[in-house]
């Protein structure tokens, strides 16, 4: 497990040297022993005071993360177990809000056991108040990035935590809605770690302390591209899709076009994301208990402009990969950022797990984030390209293809058993299909070739 690290010791950790300044606040004035008057909760608070140097459980300042100014809210938890209660509502509140004024990202540093027991309904309520912020704060198009430290639990995990735009979280730091005493007694603490929470597709990266301002300062650039000088410019063009990498010869026939698509030399997504940015940066997971590693979302650097993607690798994409691409490209809408994706799929799982997963309503969530995507979406076919499994990421009307590549209402196998003929007659199917990169241009399926 990550050395628990206290408020000001994960700021240094994570910002330039000298720039944390931190953000005035008002005082509330409460009644003796809070809002409940519970008898020693004033000697607790001036203890933890005494203990931690901090008058709340909070720390919340401005400072430069790898050269990008941000606002940073720090979890003490030393601080009456880094709990919520209203005096902690109000600095969150306030640095959000200075967050909007200043079009600033937001990066709460979470270490909480979540609602402060002495103030009641009171401190459970504030989780609505930072909710309310953070929603305030995604609509004006600001990203929210959350660092998850040791531990992270309860409201905090549902609200700052679960609900950011990113999540990175330090090895081995306890993560879960349902801290370590109040789980089932046959719970397994394994299933509370943020290794585990990143399996489930609910973290996006599990980074060592000492890569995290590097790896929070590549998130930070690329998310707030948007909203510097002449992002909205940027963000009206549609990306240019990439050349191709493969062979530059088009398919003499369509099963040709279906042995080179299949062909295992022919360059995958890594290859084309690794030649298209500078530099990029993965999300992973749906948010919703899964991942597919068939699928791979982020945010990359292509000549100074940042650009997000969503690619598949060559495998049956799952309902999980369709539900990350959706958030991928729901993510860039609010950040107006534009979306290049690559097909690349003999076409959506189908066994019987993927159907008890949602694979359905995952393909239709998709099909219609792309329709209705804020920000243009670019498409490259870099392979198979089969059936609706692959139509759903690709962008009407600006759609290219490699020349090793084939687009089919479904594979042509599948199609020859669909018209009841022998498999023999699958070469055969395939010509009929039309499934050729020039075939597909000539159909008006999709733009054009790209050049090797």
């Amino acid at each position: 497990m990550t050395e628990r690290l206290s408020a000001r010791q994960i700021l240094t950790l994570v910002t330039d040297d000298t720039t944390f300044s931190e953000l005035p606040f008002s005082v509330r004035e409460s009644k003796p022993d809070g809002p409940l008057g519970w008898q020693g909760y004033d000697a607790s608070r001036a203890r933890a005071a005494e203990r931690t140097g901090e008058q709340e459980s909070v720390v919340c300042g401005t400072a430069r993360v790898a050269g990008t100014p941000a606002v940073l809210v720090a979890f003490e938890f030393g601080f009456l177990g880094g709990s919520l209660g209203e005096r902690t509502g109000d600095r969150i509140e306030s640095a959000y809000a200075h967050a909007r004024t200043h079009r600033l990202p937001v990066v709460p540093l979470v270490a909480t056991g979540g609602s402060r027991m002495q103030e009641g309904m009171l401190a459970l309520t504030q989780l609505q108040r930072v909710a309310h912020q953070s929603a305030l704060t995604r609509e004006a198009g600001l990203p929210q990035i959350a660092v998850l430290r040791d531990p992270t639990t309860g409201g905090g995990w549902a609200t700052l935590g679960a609900g950011a735009d990113v999540i990175l979280a330090l090895p081995g730091a306890q993560v879960g809605f349902a801290g370590s005493r109040v789980r089932p007694p046959d719970a397994d603490p394994a299933a509370y770690t943020a290794e585990a929470q990143m399996a489930a597709g609910a973290v996006d990266a599990v980074v060592p302390p000492g890569e995290l301002r590097e790896r929070l300062g590549v998130w930070l650039r690329l998310l707030t591209s948007a909203t510097s000088e002449g992002a909205s410019e940027a963000a009206s063009e549609a990306p240019p899709p990439p050349t191709a990498l493969g062979s530059p010869d088009l398919p003499t026939t369509g099963w040709d076009a279906v042995r080179a698509a299949r062909s295992p030399e022919r360059p995958r997504a890594h290859a084309y994301l690794d030649a298209y940015f500078t530099h990029r940066a993965d999300l992973s997971g749906d948010r919703c208990g899964g991942t597919d590693p068939g699928m791979l979302c982020g945010f990359g650097e292509r000549e100074g402009r940042t650009v997000a993607y969503a690619a598949q690798t060559g495998t049956a994409t799952r309902p999980a990969g369709y539900r990350t691409a959706t958030r991928l490209i729901g993510l860039a809408g609010r950040l107006g950022i534009p979306v290049l994706t690559l097909v690349d799929t003999p076409g959506a799982a189908n066994d019987a797990e993927a159907e008890r997963q949602g694979a359905g309503a995952a393909i239709a969530e998709l099909f219609g984030a792309v329709a209705s995507a804020r920000t243009p979406v670019t498409t490259l076919v870099i392979g198979e390209g089969g059936s609706g499994g692959a139509l759903a990421l690709a962008a009407p009307g600006s759609t290219w293809a490699t020349p090793d590549s084939y687009f089919s209402v479904i594979a042509p196998e599948m199609a020859a058993a669909i018209l009841k003929r022998p498999a023999d007659q699958a070469e055969a199917t395939a010509d009929q299909l039309r499934i050729r990169p020039q075939d597909l241009v000539e159909l008006g399926v999709i733009r054009g070739v790209v050049p090797t």
